[in-house]
């Protein structure tokens, strides 16, 4: 048994990182992880963004190479780090499947640049960087929302609604009157659950709608911006 453990302890490699390579590691991790941190600020849409996930980027890229460092080619300082990190629990859960991909980067940069990988990291965070540019420049796997809520407020019944109707036959393929609140005196509301033919004729339905007589308010909502919320 102790000439197992004897082996384990001497198999931390053939040379230690000096103070000067682990502090331009370090270095190399905190500007990439901005870099990295940019990228998803540039490139992020939606309604999820948070600045504490961006500065996390920047730290975990950095906390990566400390630990990187650390284990350095040292198998049972491996193992150690492992249990200690297995007592921590992470509570935050992350909303957007993106985030996701940007934190095993910075993890990936990281490791890169605390075992001194320094060609890889810098290639990496730039072939990352472009992928990513190049998936939010082309809205690449973006689907096109057709179904939607419209609601309607009208200055008292509409009674048959002929012309809203016509409307909507004119710009949707198919279209279901959802609710109906017409309490006899006052204004009306209607909602209307819309499968749209092109949704980027949204503003001249809006522009019918409005010139409709009775009509005095109007709320298109597009059924992938609930979704996102």
């Amino acid at each position: 048994m102790n000439e197992v453990w004897a082996s384990l302890e001497s198999s931390g490699g053939p040379h230690t990182a000096s103070t000067m390579d682990v502090l331009l590691s370090l270095l190399l991790a905190f500007v990439l992880g901005q870099f990295l941190a940019w990228v998803y600020y540039a490139t992020h849409s939606g309604l999820s963004y948070s600045r504490n996930f961006v500065q996390a980027l920047v730290m975990i890229t950095v906390v990566i190479s400390m630990v990187m460092a650390i284990i350095a080619n040292s198998l049972v300082t491996a193992v150690g780090l492992m249990g200690a990190l297995a007592i921590i629990r992470f509570r935050n859960m992350l909303k957007d499947t993106r985030d996701i991909a940007f934190v095993f980067c910075a993890l990936a940069i990281g490791m890169a640049c605390g075992s001194q990988r320094y060609d890889v990291a810098i290639l990496g965070t730039v072939v990352l960087s472009a992928i990513a540019f190049y998936l939010q420049r082309f809205g690449f796997g973006a689907h096109e929302p057709h179904n939607a809520f419209l609601r309607v407020r009208t200055d008292g019944p509409a009674g048959d609604g002929s012309e809203v109707k016509k409307i909507l036959d004119t710009f949707c393929r198919t279209w279901t009157l959802a609710a109906a609140n017409e309490p006899g005196e006052g204004p009306s509301d209607y909602t209307f659950h819309l499968q749209l033919k092109d949704t980027n004729r949204n503003p001249d339905l809006l522009d019918a709608l409005q010139q409709v007589d009775l009509v005095v308010d109007l709320d298109l909502t597009l059924q992938e911006q609930l979704l996102e919320i």
